[in-house]
């Protein structure tokens, strides 16, 4: 197999940055690593392999040569520059939602539904980071019993706003120690009309609101299940807040079934399916937490009980990095599974 080269828009960001050090470690033949950014940001340097790699401005020459593009940057970046690289020869990775509800555009988790991939026309789109923790735990759910109704509650922390929450989260903090107050300028939404406190606090918006009062977090959790289960008849619904937690997001799911699914059933399903690790012992009151996945790719889950109010239900607690699995992981994985079953050529 000849080398593959790469361009990462949106280089200098919290995604593209976590995506430059998993491509350190893959096992992809890598060619040239091109590293795109704003105008802003170019000539930065960020180390790759042993290298200083300079990032560039991103313009529509910047994807000649390119195999694929990893698009770590916002809507509007993919909505300008996707295409161009497409038409330049290259597979587009994306992680914004520009592309995610289009019905030409497969969305992929690599466990979930893999064959999506098969129907890419250049670019295949990665769902939103709390859908992706949320279905790792319901896929193999679903294999037990069809579902009936999901009700979410997520937990997302800061670093799912990029550099600048985590640098606000981190300054209210150190303000605090030091007796002073430091004023919030970027959660829950940086262009909101108000801006509140993180630290020791929870804001229940994360995006900004849309239909029917739920935000666009919300709705996407919602409708890019319905799109990667392939059931728009499952009933969805759900809150996400944001949490003074620098990594990893949580979730509280309760699942209900058509048919009955015991705990054991439950833990026997989740402890086979891949990139997910249940960690449930009550006696000794072990489960995920999300301090301890910093450095990990799988999602974990925990406190599974079957639901007393109703005949079918379970709850769980689930736990994922939605930089690693969320995002950047689950983007390589997309790669690497497109590269082994040589579907590059389908982007030429």
């Amino acid at each position: 197999m000849s080398n593959i080269n790469i361009a990462i828009v949106g280089a200098t960001g919290a995604v593209g940055r976590t995506l430059i050090k998993l491509l350190e470690k893959t096992n992809m033949p890598l060619g040239e690593v091109i590293l795109l950014a704003s105008s802003r940001s170019a000539g930065r340097k960020i180390d790759f392999r042993g290298e200083e790699l300079v990032v560039e401005e991103t313009t529509e020459s910047s994807f000649h040569d390119i195999d694929i593009a990893f698009f770590c940057a916002g809507g509007s970046i993919s909505d300008k520059y996707a295409q161009i690289a497409v038409d330049s020869g290259a597979l587009v990775i994306d992680n914004s939602s520009h592309f995610r509800l289009d019905s030409n555009v497969p969305l992929v988790i690599p466990e979930v539904n893999p064959e999506a991939i098969l129907s890419h026309k250049g670019i295949i789109a990665n769902p939103n980071c709390s859908t992706i923790i949320m279905l790792m735990a319901l896929k193999p759910l679903q294999k037990l019993a069809d579902i009936k109704r999901v009700v979410y509650s997520t937990y997302q922390a800061v670093s799912g706003g990029g550099n600048q929450a985590i640098s606000e989260l981190e300054g209210q903090i150190r303000s605090y120690i030091e007796g002073e107050v430091k004023e919030a300028t970027v959660l829950p939404v940086a262009n909101g009309k108000n801006h509140y406190q993180i630290a020791f606090n929870l804001l229940p918006q994360v995006d900004v609101f849309d239909e029917g009062y739920y935000t666009k977090e919300e709705w996407k959790m919602i409708k890019e299940t319905h799109k990667i289960l392939g059931n728009k008849e499952i009933g969805i619904t759900g809150t996400c807040v944001r949490v003074p937690v620098f990594w990893s997001h949580s979730e509280v799911l309760n699942v209900e079934f058509f048919d009955k699914v015991t705990r054991d059933q439950a833990i026997a399903a989740l402890e086979s399916f891949p990139g997910l690790k249940v960690l449930d012992v009550p006696e000794e009151q072990l489960y995920p937490m999300p301090i301890d996945y910093y450095n990990d790719d799988n999602v974990y889950v925990g406190r599974i009980r079957e639901d007393n109010s109703i005949e079918n239900g379970i709850n769980l607690w689930v736990v994922g990095n939605q930089l690693r699995k969320g995002a950047a992981t689950n983007a390589l994985q997309i790669a690497e599974l497109v590269v082994k079953k040589d579907l590059l050529s389908k982007s030429l």
